[in-house]
């Protein structure tokens, strides 16, 4: 039996995150992955950071490390009716209000931190079944030459919410598909991020380099078609929907995958706790899932860290303690989300008008506006 004190399942962003945050705070941890080494450096996702992540990434150590884009303007409409709100990062003292990262980029930082802190990554090892009891959990796994591992907590930080789970909610299903891809804009795009609101869904162009990213959120029986479009025809569809604010010359291959909103009722259970997509996946719209997952790592971190060195990382009341802490900002994401798609969703002529005349009066209230882009830059940390 191989014995840790705590156990990561993932080494993905979320999982290596934890790892480093652990580390820096005196409590080290094992990591395991499915996976081939260097398997999640080859991630192809485009992440979208807030400036609240930057500053965790920052005191991870691995900020100066990240290629980013920053993300000065965003400009928030709706195609098919009036109404418009501008969120600048000179009115909030902030460098920037987000930034854009390859997925690739983050995790290489975080591998070379982790390597630095004498942390390693035990790849390939598939964990099969987790038997939480009083003092420890058992955990199996498909290494054949290795034998089972046993911690006091495990974090899972890998996959997202199973359905078939008895303690998730499948809150909605969007019967939407996000295809998504790079697109060069004509001119530069001076750090200026678009969120549109489209009757088939919202459409975001994220400053990525020298390109655009592009979340383009469509029903998800009219995905296939869109893929099918040649190079010309999907830049024609995309700039109907995105409107003449910024002109596109040209868009690399496209990927979808569909939209759903699924949460465990609770993040954590007997001597285990979740994280990230496998505590909760959300709708993409405003970029809040891996922040949330970033604020998640640091608020379980902190409750740890409070514990003393030799107590139990995974008693009860530690446990719920970081559920407690992190209940406002998990309800207040998965909400705020939700809402934002509901809201815009409605295409009937009342609601396309109250749409535009509360975009008007966001733009006109600094005060709501100031909360709004808080909330986004840092999560439940805006609330009073």
């Amino acid at each position: 039996m191989q014995h840790s004190d705590i156990l990561i399942v993932g080494a993905g962003p979320t999982g290596m995150a934890l790892a480093v945050a652990l580390a820096q705070a005196g409590r080290p941890s094992r990591i395991v992955d499915a996976r081939t080494a260097n398997a999640a450096q080859g991630d192809k996702r485009i992440l979208a950071l807030s400036h609240g992540s930057q500053q965790i990434l920052d005191r991870l150590g691995v900020w100066r490390d990240i290629e980013a884009t920053p993300i000065r303007t965003i400009h928030v409409s709706q195609q098919g009716g009036f109404g418009r709100t501008l969120l600048h990062a000179a009115d909030y003292g902030v460098p920037a209000l987000g930034y854009v990262v390859a997925a690739s980029s983050l995790v290489a930082a975080l591998a070379r931190r982790l390597d630095a802190l004498g942390a390693t990554v035990d790849h390939e090892c598939e964990v099969t079944n987790l038997a939480a009891g009083a003092a420890d959990v058992l955990v199996s796994h498909s290494k054949a030459d290795a034998a089972p591992l046993c911690a006091r907590l495990v974090a899972l930080a890998e996959g997202t919410v199973s359905a078939e789970d008895d303690r998730a909610v499948t809150a909605r299903d969007y019967r939407q598909h996000a295809v998504i891809c790079t697109a060069r804009p004509a001119a530069p795009h001076g750090g200026i991020a678009y969120e549109r609101f489209t009757p088939h869904g919202p459409l975001a162009l994220l400053p990525f380099g020298p390109d655009y990213a592009v979340v383009f959120t469509v029903p998800a029986d009219a995905s296939d078609a869109l893929l099918g479009l040649d190079e010309s025809a999907f830049l024609a569809e995309l700039q109907r929907s995105i409107g003449s604010r910024v002109r596109l010359i040209s868009a690399s291959t496209r990927a979808r995958y569909p939209l759903l909103l699924r949460y465990r009722r609770e993040p954590v259970g007997r001597r285990t706790v979740w994280l990230g997509n496998a505590a909760q996946t959300l709708h993409p719209v405003a970029g809040q899932g891996f922040n949330l997952a970033l604020r998640d790592v640091w608020g379980l971190t902190e409750t740890l860290a409070s514990a003393g060195p030799d107590d139990d990382p995974g008693a009860v009341t530690l446990l719920e303690r970081y559920a407690r802490a992190r209940r406002l900002d998990r309800i207040g994401a998965i909400g705020f989300t939700d809402t934002l798609i509901r809201v815009f969703s409605n295409e009937q002529g009342l609601w396309r008008a109250a749409r535009g005349g509360g975009l008007t009066f966001l733009d006109l209230l600094p005060p709501l506006k100031h909360f709004v882009a808080k909330r986004m830059m840092f999560g439940a940390r805006a609330w009073p």
